[in-house]
Order: structure tokens, then sequence, then C-alpha cells
């Protein structure tokens, strides 16, 4: 049994918490802001490995988070559930993505749109963001875990005294934690309509200057979507707005009249590959856990399970 302190509340932070206190260990998490107010919020929520690196471990951590999340499935309140959508290939399709996921399939022609070359048909899941980060946050209260606000500026901060390793999955906030410079926000920008009754989602994703993407979630659809590199801007942009509701409306004409109900802008905490590791800063043991790029949700589980085993090598 250790003394652990996590620093973040995001998904990456909550779902680390969770994970070392079902093993048994005193899990204290602190976060600057609550689940609601963070980019795991902002997320379409599609279990899809977007912009992160490496490929052999996300496909582990990925295959890992999939199952995890086919068991919470069941779960009527942790937000999670399983749908079929279209991946739209406009130029050679690369399926590394799908190793591992048992209902996959090539689109049929007619499922296609204009000017796409081939389409994938998968069923995956699909997260309800605010849904399943408060069911996170109370299975954290049942495993007795801590969740308490805070900001720490430091890994000599006041508040990691007495803690025997600290876990840094504070996303962009880790940078100034360990001093990475190479993690970097990617802004995503989204905008929220009411639900017409869509099935499925759709994704047609090859180019990152014009993202469009598709998540309907019952209540609303989340629309999407941008990736900019290196913007820091977390004001929803109008014109940005209007380009991703004409191509998400294009796409798919039983959105045309559905009003907006919410928008929003989320920092991606891009990195040239997932940071998980364990480290030695200033005679402290940390765990890292964080560059998750779009994939967050994705990879929560499978890296967690790491967190745990790299807590337990000693």
């Amino acid at each position: 049994m250790a003394q652990i302190t996590v620093i973040g509340g995001g998904v990456a932070g909550l779902t680390c918490t969770l994970e070392l206190a079902r093993a048994g260990h005193i899990v204290r998490c602190v976060r600057e802001i609550p689940a609601s107010l963070t980019v795991s919020r902002v997320a379409g929520g599609l279990w899809f490995p977007y912009h992160v690196e490496p490929r052999e471990r996300v496909l582990e951590w990925g295959i890992a988070t999939f199952r995890r999340f086919a068991e919470l499935a069941e779960d009527p309140f942790a937000g999670v559930r399983f749908v079929e959508g279209l991946m739209v290939h406009r130029g050679e399709p690369d399926l590394w993505w799908t190793a591992g996921i048992p209902m996959v399939r090539p689109a049929h022609p007619e499922e296609l749109p204009d000017g796409a070359v081939a389409g994938t048909v998968a069923s995956v899941p699909l997260i309800e963001t605010g849904a399943h980060l408060a069911w996170l946050e109370r299975q954290c209260w049942l495993a007795g875990a801590e969740v308490a606000s805070g900001r720490v500026e430091s890994l000599s901060h006041a508040a990691l005294a007495g803690a025997d390793v600290v876990v840094v999955a504070a996303g962009l906030g880790s940078s100034e934690l360990v001093d990475d410079p190479e993690l970097v926000p990617g802004r995503g920008q989204v905008v929220r309509l009411l639900d017409p009754g869509l099935r499925r989602w759709y994704v047609d994703g090859d180019d990152p200057n014009a993202l469009t993407y598709i998540l309907p979630h019952g209540n609303d659809v989340v629309c999407g979507g941008t990736d900019v590199a290196g913007s820091w801007d977390t004001e929803p942009d109008p014109e940005v707005e209007a380009d991703i509701l004409a191509r998400c409306r294009a796409a798919v004409p039983e959105l045309a009249d559905a009003p907006v109900v919410g928008r929003a802008v989320g920092l991606r905490p891009n990195a040239p590959a997932v940071r998980l590791e364990r480290l030695t800063i200033a005679g402290r043991t940390v765990i890292t856990n964080y560059g998750h790029g779009g994939a967050g949700l994705t990879l929560a589980w499978g890296c967690a399970a790491e967190v745990v085993s790299l807590v337990e090598r000693g």
C-alpha cells in the first residue's frame, strides 16, 4: 500500500485515481478545475485513437480501454454505449486502429459520400462525457479516494507532502510540472445541436484543417471540429462554427434544422508520444500519464492499468 497523490481531474486523472484506489492504495486526487470544465468534457466521446503515438502502445492501451467500456456499457450510469458509425476515407485507408475491434467491416458504396474512395463501418464505444466524468468521481469516492480542489504549482508543493508517489495526469498543465516543452495545445472547437434522432456517428477526418465529425448522444449531437496546433484560444469563433455547421449539415442533412444548444473549445494535450513512465524528480517518485492528444478517453483505462503496474513495480 502506497500513499499516492494524483494531479489532474480530467478523465486520465480520475481513472488513475479510481484504479489505484481499487488496487488498495491511499489516493488523493488534486485538481485545479472541476471535471465539468476540463477538455475531457468538451470531447465528443468517440473511442478512436486520434492524434496520438506511438501506435503499438496506443493499440495496447486502446484495446484494454475498449474492453473495459464493453463492461461499463452494462452500467446505466456510466455514460457508455456502443454505437455503429462510418469512418470516411478520402485517400488510401489506414486501418491500424481497427486491430482487435470485433465489429468492423468495409462500407458499402451506397453508404459513402461523394469523393470518398472507401469507408469503414465500426461499432465502438461512444461516451457521454458529462455522465462518465460524474460516474468516475462517484466511483472514486466509493473506492475510498479523496478528490480535492487545488492548484499544484510544482512537485515540491505542500499539497504533495506525505505522498510516496506522485502521478502527473494534468493534461497540458503537466508541462509546467515536469518541464516538457514538447507538450503543446491542439485547439478543438465543437458545436452541440439538438439531436433529431440520429442512430449513427460519422467521421470524415482525413484533412486536419477540415475535420467533420458528428457524434449523437441522444439529447445532443457533438459536431466538429478543428485541430489548430499551438493555439491557446479557448473562445468559440463564430466563423469557425459556421464552417463546422456547414460541413456537418452537408454530410448529415437531418441536422439542417437542428438548433444549436451549446458550443465549446477544448485544448488537446498533444505530444510526440504519450508520456507514460516512472521517473525520479528531485528525489521524488513521479509517474507521468499525459500527452494523449485527442485520445484521452480512448486510452484512459489501459493507461491507468499501467500506472498501477508502475506503482507496484517499485
